[in-house]
């Protein structure tokens, strides 16, 4: 009996691996050509806000430096949900990208089901940024300082309200964890946006806010509202003199807010690397930087690896909080 090689099994063998290396190939060349057509970078809220700020002061730079226009999408509804779906569900080509921002983390926790899994349906590209809080109140409740301000609401349980730009927002949050921290009983009185919330703050409607730092800076230096604290890691070069809760004895209470960018998980490394550069050499533009900072953000830039850690650290802690705090929004 003669032995019949199987010529057309090792045909087969041999057309797979061809292909294989043909999609690579394709890839690597793809990933080397990119961008050649306009980047869609997407906004989960309105037209306005802190997040479309920060979108707008990076896109013309990384236009610049993609040589692609990058065109701002926005994508309102669902506390940012709606938006970041659509990034997580694109073709995983650089094409389609996110302005994320506090709410990537918080939202993990806040929303009972999601349509998309942050951590593995998303990949960080850079981050961008970092923002802090500031706890504000007005002088008509005759506190000087954060000492005067938890003895105030100790006395009264229940009685002290205090602002924020909306249920499940960051300084939302922070009011929470300064609640569970510092031992105290104060109301959340939610208003949708910062914007409001400052208004009333000025006359004296609510009599203590959590705020980001861009919309009460100049009412703060005015004299119109007393900042007693900030949430940060380190004092905010926009405050200098107002010290961070850490100072005060309260470091548990830190808060940081990250804003950053994502791409669809699977987005080929060369594709990631280039617009990790360009976040980077975009933000330490001097005039890029402070525009930046201007709006209450202090420019970072970053690796994909480091985000991605700050993503992992900073979803669970704030599911604790959350919990605790049995804040839902859905």
């Amino acid at each position: 009996m003669k032995f019949k090689p199987s010529y057309g099994r090792a045909f087969q063998s041999f057309l797979c691996v061809a292909f294989i290396g043909f999609m690579a190939s394709a890839t690597s060349a793809n990933a080397q050509s990119y961008p050649n057509k306009p980047v869609r970078l997407m906004v989960g809220y309105a037209p306005g806000g802190l997040t479309d700020g920060v979108a707008r002061t990076l896109a013309p730079r990384l236009s610049e430096i993609l040589g692609q226009q990058v065109v701002i999408e926005n994508r309102g509804g669902g506390g940012s949900t709606i938006g970041t779906d659509v990034v997580a569900k694109a073709q995983a080509d650089g094409y389609t990208l996110l302005i994320s921002d506090q709410a990537l983390i918080s939202n993990a926790s806040l929303f009972q089901k999601l349509p998309y899994d942050t951590l593995k349906d998303l990949q960080p590209v850079a981050l961008v940024g970092v923002a802090t809080s500031v706890i504000v109140v007005h002088p008509s409740i005759s506190v000087r300082d954060l000492k005067e301000l938890i003895a105030l609401a100790k006395s009264k349980p229940g009685v002290l309200n205090y602002a924020s730009g909306g249920n499940g927002t960051l300084t939302h949050l922070a009011g929470e964890l300064f609640k569970q921290v510092a031992g105290v009983d104060i109301m959340h009185v939610p208003y949708k946006g910062t914007g409001p919330g400052v208004v009333d703050l000025l006359g004296g409607q609510v009599p203590m806010m959590f705020s980001s730092i861009g919309p009460v800076a100049q009412h703060i230096k005015s004299g119109k509202v007393i900042a007693v604290a900030v949430t940060g890691e380190s004092r905010s070069p926009a405050l200098p003199d107002v010290p961070t809760l850490a100072e005060l004895g309260l470091a548990p209470a830190t808060v940081v807010g990250y804003w950053g960018m994502m791409a669809p998980a699977g987005t080929p490394r060369e594709i990631m690397d280039k617009l990790n550069k360009a976040v980077n050499d975009t933000v330490k533009r001097p005039d890029i930087y402070q525009r930046l900072a201007d709006q209450g953000v202090e420019p970072t830039g970053g690796t994909s690896s480091g985000y991605e850690k700050i993503l992992r650290t900073e979803i669970p802690k704030w599911a604790a909080v959350i919990k605790r705090a049995n804040i839902k929004i859905d």
